[in-house]
């Protein structure tokens, strides 16, 4: 599974996989279809009287990490906004649909490849419950190249796939462990009533990232 998009029947479709679900999804793709369309229309006059015509953009992430997430949401760019007006003038939107195994069964159907690589995933889990990660990766792509599960592609990426799977599980277990230091942090600035140190830290980011500095630099 890579991240892709491409152009079909007028339409710009981007699709991304994440295992760690990421707030900033809607203004990295903002910036992205910016630089697409720029460069599909630097031939064209944008001050014709003509109508420049572009692609319909279309925004999907397939999320399979291991934190709860409801079968389908969307992320809006609005969200981001540090004051949001009631219509905001300029809005993306981000759905994304929760691709593990007991989720979107209807759209796993419909898409062969997409629910043998959440079966791949949940292999990869069941093992990892047994053994050692990579070794648990290993054997996942084994299982299912015997069982037929994504056979063809995992026979000719094994190598490819081994590695890319450690890779997100080492990324995702990486920014889950930031996300508990973080709440560590906080619950210990409110057992000392530190309320006003408490309220900063939730609204002053540069604050937040100071006290995390020196909270873990004592506790080591």
């Amino acid at each position: 599974m890579n991240d892709i998009s491409f152009v079909f029947d007028f339409e710009l479709l981007l699709y991304e996989h994440q295992s760690t679900l990421n707030p900033n999804i809607p203004l990295r793709d903002l910036l992205y279809v910016t630089r697409v369309l720029q460069n599909r229309i630097k031939d064209e006059n944008l001050y014709s009287k003509s109508l420049v015509k572009i692609p319909a953009p279309t925004f999907v992430v397939f999320y399979n990490g291991t934190d709860l997430q409801p079968e389908q949401q969307v992320l809006r760019l609005s969200d981001a906004f540090a004051k949001k007006p009631e219509h905001p003038s300029l809005e993306l939107n981000v759905v994304v649909y929760n691709i593990n195994l007991g989720h979107n069964q209807e759209l796993l159907n419909a898409c062969r490849q997409l629910k043998e690589y959440a079966q791949y995933v949940a292999q990869v889990r069941t093992y990892a419950k047994e053994m050692d990660f990579s070794k648990a990766v290993k054997q996942a792509v084994k299982h299912c190249i015997r069982s037929g599960i994504l056979s063809d592609f995992l026979s000719k990426n094994r190598a490819e796939v081994i590695a890319v799977s450690i890779f997100e599980y080492d990324e995702e277990k990486h920014m889950k462990s930031e996300r508990d230091d973080l709440a560590l942090m906080l619950k210990s600035l409110l057992d000392a009533g530190k309320t006003e140190e408490l309220k900063r830290a939730l609204s002053d980011k540069e604050y937040r990232e100071q006290l995390y500095r020196e909270y873990f630099s004592r506790s080591e």
